[in-house]
């Protein structure tokens, strides 16, 4: 079959085409071999994108040496910690759906024969894995790798989160400002994706489980040389792909997916994957049931813990064995027959890799809990569901009752916050910050940081209609569905209501009765919109609620 490169290629009636490449330097050479895209976000604003030009030539040399042709283009990526806290957090979900309309738009407009896909960070790595799906052509994803830990500080390696914590500490008085300024200078002492398992590194994990990256590659540190030589071998594999006519759906499968939910349950893995893998199993055409986290949680053991679950962080995770020895040890667990991109199995590519069995991994008779991964709760609160993440809560905050402290917004609450005025016991419940809501959906990142800091992390409980952070710890709920801008329960809650939170029953319920929340439904009107221009309005209006992935429909139903 003609490659989809020399459809546009062939002389003479496609010489302009090749006139156009020529004119930038490729020879006619070039032009007969298969035109590989390469999708890259590298930029100097993203610290998990900064090595990415570095990595680039890397994949194009291995590009070369299997007998294509790499051809570069840019794709925008915005960093979560530089957005954290102010209104630029509103943009930040928004951008997986403009990632991933890029790319489509420019591997069919150029006709490319496959697509590398370069990138580290939280919404740039599903943005692209949701491309890939809806493309179908040969495709690997390449990732920069982490960042090394900083120096110890309470008790754990430092990263870029000990900042905000630090925040909480000099307001209680126990650290000064200079101590916060040399843990500014130190916490993050390399490039690369934040060091703890946040939404970046977890998604990077996915993709490797997915069997969208090479074996063992998702967490090689950035500045490790092992990095290059795992960029180089991709170029190499995706030429092969195209070679052997292997395409992205036959790679993102229903048994791949569910491989993803599994070892993202198995590594207690960012919240965010319940947005991320079902957006990408919707770009796959594959039927997905948010039940699925919280079935997969129930049969999963923890078998992994890094930072914010303990005190180890991603680069002792890649050092004990990473993504592959977590799949060797729940292999009994998983569709070991699901095809990767190395063309063979999952199966077949982590037949050689043991579990060490310390600190950071265990294993399946001996795991850090029996269950783990992400908890799906419904209730009165959250008719259509709402998620968090056991293994980043104190057991004892499991079950929480308490009176509700509402605020409007993310601003109000950390105000309050930093004010002294969320007391023990309490509720705190922040809304009007749902896909629509917030619009874009913020992470509440700021406030569990600002409670853990003020050491109010196992007093108090936090549910929201935004998400959180990968980096969170504390007890807290989010992805309330539906969300207060739809009208949906989280709408109506008033302060003082008690709120009834039981993750191992997975029920979140608003003490209120039927007729009273049927009284304040009739009266309740929505706030006026806080945007009404430019593209947050615009996905104000498409994205869909958090239960299915806070998506943009792209297709008739």
């Amino acid at each position: 079959m003609k490659r989809r490169s020399q459809r546009i290629l062939s002389r003479p009636e496609w010489s302009i085409t090749r006139a156009y490449y020529k004119s930038m330097g490729y020879s006619d050479a070039d032009l007969e071999k298969p035109i590989i895209g390469i999708a890259n976000a590298w930029s100097t604003t993203v610290p998990g994108h900064y090595n990415l030009r570095q990595v680039a030539e890397a994949v194009k040399e291995g590009i070369r040496e299997a007998g294509g042709t790499p051809v570069e283009f840019g794709v925008i990526g915005a960093c979560d910690g530089i957005a954290e806290g102010h209104e630029g957090m509103r943009y930040i979900l928004p951008t997986r759906d403009i990632i991933a309309n890029s790319i489509e738009l420019m591997v069919q407009a150029h006709q490319y024969d496959g697509i590398v896909l370069l990138g580290s960070c939280d919404k740039i790595v599903p943005g692209m894995l949701m491309a890939a799906a809806r493309l179908d052509l040969p495709a690997i994803f390449v990732n920069g790798g982490p960042m090394l830990g900083g120096p110890f500080i309470h008790g754990r390696k430092a990263d870029t989160t000990s900042i905000i914590e630090g925040v909480g500490k000099l307001k209680k008085g126990e650290i000064s400002e200079d101590e916060l300024i040399k843990m500014e200078d130190l916490c993050a002492p390399t490039c690369g994706s934040c060091s703890f398992l946040g939404t970046a590194n977890t998604m990077c994990c996915i993709a490797e489980a997915m069997g969208m990256s090479l074996t063992g590659s998702a967490m090689i540190p950035a500045v490790y040389n092992d990095r290059l030589k795992a960029a180089q071998e991709s170029g190499k594999t995706v030429v092969n792909l195209v070679n052997k006519s292997i395409t992205t759906r036959q790679i993102i499968t229903k048994e791949s997916i569910e491989n993803a939910v599994r070892l993202n349950s198995a590594i207690g893995g960012s919240t965010n994957a319940a947005l991320h893998i079902p957006a990408i199993a919707y770009e796959a055409k594959i039927d997905f049931n948010m039940d699925i986290f919280d079935n997969f949680s129930r049969t999963t053991p923890l078998i992994a813990k890094m930072n914010p679950a303990a005190s180890s962080n991603v680069i002792d995770f890649y050092e004990a064995g990473g993504v592959p020895v977590v799949l060797q040890e729940i292999r009994s667990l998983i569709n070991t027959n699901a095809l990767t991109v190395t063309g063979k199995t999952i199966g077949d590519n982590i037949e050689n890799y043991k579990s060490p069995n310390n600190e950071v991994v265990k294993t399946l008779a001996e795991p850090f809990s029996t269950a783990g991964g992400l908890a799906v709760l419904y209730g009165s609160l959250a008719p259509n569901s709402a998620v968090t993440k056991p293994a980043a809560i104190n057991p004892k905050m499991l079950s929480f009752k308490g009176p509700a402290r509402v605020f409007d917004s993310e601003d109000e609450a950390n105000t309050a916050i930093l004010n002294n005025e969320v007391k023990p016991g309490e509720v705190v419940v922040i809304r009007y910050e749902g896909p629509k809501g917030g619009p874009g959906m913020p992470e509440m990142f700021k406030a569990m940081k600002l409670l853990y800091g003020l050491g109010l992390a196992d007093k108090v409980a936090l549910v929201t209609d935004g998400r959180f952070s990968g980096t969170n710890n504390g007890c807290f709920v989010g992805h309330i569905s539906p969300e207060a801008q739809e009208g949906g329960p989280i709408a109506l809650v008033k302060d003082g209501d008690l709120i009834d939170l039981n993750i191992p029953e997975r029920k979140l319920d608003l003490l209120v009765s039927p007729e009273e929340l049927e009284q304040r439904k009739k009266e309740w009107q929505p706030p006026k919109p806080r945007v009404t221009e430019g593209y947050l309005y615009v996905y104000s209006k498409l994205a869909e609620s958090a239960d299915k992935g806070a998506i943009i429909k792209n297709r008739p139903e």
